[in-house]
Parts: structure tokens; sequence; C-alpha cells
């Protein structure tokens, strides 16, 4: 039984934040829906308003915290992504796209990635085709075809009700079909690692 890693990111600013509880139901379908191949998984939850701060900093500086190292390489490294954001003024937040504006613009290619959005109207559901699916796509991650938005209304108790419950597994089952279909992940790129080997390197006719 292989293992999988599903790195699962929420840019929600508020403690509890409907952000990440949509994040974490995502996750757990996935979970689920994988197991049905006879896949484990391990997910890894990213919260990015615990890095806000390193997110800024790197952004200045250029150089990463120990801390948001790692948690980029848990991004580019997992076999597949649930990225899931708040929308402001008809798009994703400013601490969503500046996370993603540290990812190199290589390390997430042909990666599944399911988006996800939440907002205080069904009106704001087209952020998630005119602005989050551009983004990643721009990344050449292989978008799911189905998006999932919550509004307050699809929420009783902390659960999803009715549709946003159905969007839930049906996105959930394509992420999970699609990392069972891939080969795992060889993990982040090593920024360090030789292309070539010394013994290239020291033939006279090595360009």
């Amino acid at each position: 039984m292989s293992v999988r890693t599903i790195a699962v990111v929420s840019a929600g600013l508020s403690q509890p934040s409907s952000t990440r509880l949509l994040a974490d139901q995502l996750a757990a379908a996935t979970r689920d829906a994988l197991a049905g191949y006879g896949e484990q998984v391990t997910l890894h939850p990213v919260e990015l308003r615990e890095y806000a701060h390193d997110i800024v900093n790197h952004l200045l500086t250029g150089f990463p915290s120990e801390p948001l190292r790692q948690v980029l390489e848990q991004v580019t490294g997992a076999d597949g992504l649930i990225a899931v954001t708040p929308i402001f003024n008809a798009s994703y937040s400013g601490l969503f796209k500046s996370f993603f504006d540290l990812v190199d613009a290589e390390a997430l290619g042909g990666r599944p990635v399911l988006v996800a959005a939440t907002g205080g109207t069904a009106r704001h559901s087209l952020a998630l085709e005119h602005a989050i699916r551009p983004m990643f796509t721009y990344l050449r991650a292989v978008v799911l075809p189905t998006a999932v938005f919550a509004a307050p209304e699809d929420w009783s108790g902390g659960t999803a009700q009715g549709a946003l419950r159905t969007r839930i597994e049906r996105a959930a089952a394509e992420l999970a079909g699609q990392v069972h279909r891939s080969a795992p992940s060889a993990g982040p790129a090593d920024p360090f690692a030789l292309t070539t080997d010394f013994a290239q390197l020291l033939r006279p006719d090595h360009p």
C-alpha cells in the first residue's frame, strides 16, 4: 500500500475560520476517497495566517524563514494540493496570493490541485473561475474540473449541507482519482543539486 501526501493550504484570517473548516472537510473526503483505492494518505494542513509575517519577510528579503521553507517544501513536494481562500473584493485574499507568489513557477507543474473558496455571498463564487483557476493554470498545475465554493447558508453547525456536501465529495473524488493515477511525487527539487556530474565537468570538451 503506497502512502500519498496531500498539502491542504487555507488562507482564512479568523479563528474559527470557515475557510479552514472547508479545507478540513475537503481533506477528509479526499483521504476517504484515496482509501478506496487502497492508498494511505498523509495530510499536511497549512494555515497561512500562522506564517503571515514570514511570508511578508520572504517577499522583502528573498529568503524564507526555516518554518516557511519547510511549508513550501511540503506544498511543492506533495502528491496533490487542496487550496482554499476567502474571497475579498471578488478575488483571492492577499495572503493567499502572496504565499503562492513565493512558489517557484515550475514547482507545481503537472500537480493536481483542488481549488475552493468561501465568501459572504454566493455571488463571490465566480472568483474561482476568473481569478483562482487561472493562477494555478499559469503555474502549470492540473486544476480539477470541480471547484468548491461555500457561502454561510451552506453550513449548519459546522457541517456542510446539501449541495455543498455533494460538491465536496465530487471534488474529493476527482482529486483522489488524479493522485491515484499519477506517479508518486519525487518531492521538492533541491536547488543545490548538481545537474551534471564532476566527471562531465572535467571533460576537456565540456562547454
